[in-house]
């Protein structure tokens, strides 16, 4: 499996200049016979779901594209079949040498493009690297993201260049230390950096576009509404919600220098042991603390909306998770070193085959963390942090124990509807090797 994965990266690597065809967002691959984005592909397996039926509320014709692509579900499916996605399409290992040297040739047309371009405004490296303050970084930010469009590009589709970010400079971390030398030191730095830069691509919305939101909360009505849903449809609608957040989050370590080194076995361990709970990390940037409600689906929510669940001790419990979690005030970068910490622990986990060297790499994150906080002068933030820890543990022992109580009563309906993804993190009985794809 590994040297298919192997295969698959590089040949995404190669055709990733190539947009989606389906929305015109960054692709990662070709997925069911077209070159799409994570986003459309995983949009057209879901589709494939028996139970699942589209209906266009329009005249059938809606222009799908990044900003629009999930408003009509009926017109965006007719269009990835009619480029040519099908379930049982051929991808990239068995195409045939015409589709591949068609593909081929227009990788190497995109690329001349891109080349003439970067020829013509690439600035000096330094520059590139480290813009002055304030040149070029607004401007970069409006042109890829619509105003209107909150939610960011699906993982392996944010376009977010290094231009728009002020990378850590040796110097700001750099600490003397007898016991350390400057090679440390340079890969402490590069770790931060790629985490960081990881965290902002991977991230659903972007804090300043959910401040934004703020004021869009569910009226008495609409929360009426979803109190009304029969406990399995909300159920099914939370773990859908659950598990587009989730999708970010195995974005987000794969991009982390050093993940992709594990054994698969040890990669799919520490997704199932974290995701979640990076998730949780994650609310608190979508959470009001003000009035405690969190972003779900396109407004603010309190805890009622929720009430159809039947587990209100859980979801209040994340609430006030999620609570604690802002009164700290964690920065993006802090936030980034610290959900990558929470990911990239092994623990006591006796499943993990190579432990040394997820070891070792844990090791690096936290070495990265606490000098980011002792930078910051909030290295008093540690303990607290440790406690959380421990608190998303439990919290995700409590969604566990939900899980198992709500499958007994529906078996049908995890099996049948719930999203794959979160059927192979939080349950025991099926194949977890299609969580890294």
């Amino acid at each position: 499996i590994l040297p298919l994965l192997t295969c698959i990266f590089v040949f995404a690597a190669q055709i990733e200049v190539i947009p989606c065809k389906i929305c015109g967002d960054k692709s990662s691959g070709v997925h069911y016979g077209v070159i799409t984005c994570e986003g459309c592909k995983g949009f057209f397996r879901r589709s494939q779901q028996s139970s699942v039926s589209y209906s266009c509320s329009r005249q059938k014709n809606c222009q799908i594209d990044r900003t629009s692509r999930n408003r009509c579900q009926h017109c965006r499916l007719q269009k990835c079949v009619a480029l040519g996605m099908s379930r049982d399409a051929v991808k990239f290992g068995r195409m045939s040498k015409r589709q591949r040297d068609s593909l081929f040739a227009e990788v190497e047309k995109h690329k001349q493009q891109q080349k003439q371009q970067q020829h013509q405004h690439s600035p000096g490296e330094a520059e590139a690297l480290f813009p002055k303050e304030g040149k070029g970084k607004t401007e970069g930010i409006r042109n890829r993201y619509c105003p209107s469009q909150t939610r960011q590009p699906s993982p392996d589709q944010s376009g977010l260049d290094m231009k728009e970010i002020r990378l850590p400079s040796v110097v700001d971390f750099y600490i003397s230390s007898p016991e350390q030398p400057n090679t440390m030191e340079l890969e402490i730095n590069k770790l931060t950096a790629n985490i960081f830069k990881s965290h902002r691509e991977t991230c659903q919305f972007r804090v300043e576009e959910l401040q934004a939101l703020q004021w869009k909360q569910f009226t008495r009505e609409e929360v009426m509404v979803y109190q009304c849903k029969s406990i399995e449809e909300m159920w099914e609608r939370c773990a859908c919600r659950l598990t587009d957040a989730i999708q970010y989050v195995v974005e987000f370590a794969k991009r982390i220098d050093g993940f992709m080194e594990f054994c698969q076995n040890d990669q799919i361990v520490l997704l199932k042991a974290g995701s979640l709970e990076v998730v949780l990390v994650r609310m608190s940037r979508a959470f009001n603390q003000e009035n405690n409600t969190v972003f779900f689906e396109g407004k603010y929510a309190g805890t009622e909306i929720f009430k159809s669940l039947g587990c209100m001790d859980l979801v209040t419990s994340m609430f006030d998770f999620a609570k604690s979690l802002c009164t700290l005030h964690l920065s993006e970068e802090e936030v980034a070193l610290f959900t990558a910490l929470v990911l990239i622990n092994s623990g006591n986990n006796s499943w993990l085959q190579e432990k040394a060297k997820v070891e070792r790499l844990h090791t690096h994150v936290d070495m990265a963390f606490k000098r980011i906080l002792l930078r910051n002068r909030r290295d008093g933030l540690l303990s607290k942090l440790f406690q959380k820890m421990a608190v998303l543990k439990l919290l995700c022992a409590q969604h566990i124990e939900k899980l198992r109580a709500f499958r007994q009563l529906y078996p049908l309906i995890v099996h049948s509807l719930f999203p794959p993804l979160y059927k192979e993190l939080f349950t025991c009985d099926t194949d977890l090797q299609t969580v890294i794809e």
